[in-house]
């Protein structure tokens, strides 16, 4: 029988909670997984976290977290298409590292959790931030937003399942699509006679 071990806090759990997300994807974490890789049973998690739902939303408050100090770092003294290409490849790169706590931190967050929604909004605020060279609208700013979010999030997708089926396209294809979005961004530029 498992007693509840000595030393353990939310910390803790989150932290070893995102090394199994990491290492078998989001969905395969589970409470009786968590608890036999941390010497307990399940029911002393539901102390800190209400349920599989709770714990996941430490995920994805972790991985937003974690999102944002690698963004910030990768854009800070960068501005436009360095900018981009600093904030795409910073982006690819927590996903291929981290790729449980970078699912966790690509899902919406609760319209009603208030600390989810500034982790967010955090993250996407310094997208924003990187695209201010380009003087678009905010309309055209967060639709540019999704529009990484998702050449990031279909190559790294597509990368983990070996979807491209080619050797050596993997970067290729990731370089490919980021030069079209700037050469869209250019579009814009030139259009606003910059």
């Amino acid at each position: 029988m498992m007693a509840t071990r000595a030393g353990l806090d939310s910390e803790t759990i989150v932290q070893k909670a995102a090394e199994l997300a990491d290492k078998g994807g989001l969905d395969t974490l589970s409470m009786a997984t968590l608890a036999s890789e941390l010497g307990v049973r399940p029911p002393a998690l539901y102390h800190y976290f209400a349920g599989l739902a709770g714990l996941r939303r430490q995920l994805s408050l972790l991985g937003l977290q974690e999102v944002s100090v690698r963004v910030g770092q990768a854009v800070q003294g960068k501005a436009g298409d360095d900018a981009v290409l600093a904030l795409a490849h910073a982006l690819r790169d927590f996903a291929s590292v981290h790729p449980g706590l970078y699912e966790a931190a690509s899902r919406a967050p609760d319209l009603e959790d208030r600390e989810w929604q500034v982790a967010g909004r955090e993250v996407v605020e310094t997208m924003i931030r990187a695209l201010a060279a380009y003087r678009l609208s905010d309309d055209a700013t967060r639709l540019v937003v999704r529009m990484l979010r998702s050449i990031v999030h279909g190559c790294v997708s597509l990368e983990r399942i070996g979807g491209f089926g080619l050797p050596n396209v993997n970067d290729e294809t990731f370089g490919c699509l980021l030069g079209a979005l700037l050469d869209y961004l250019a579009g814009h530029l030139a259009g606003k006679g910059a």
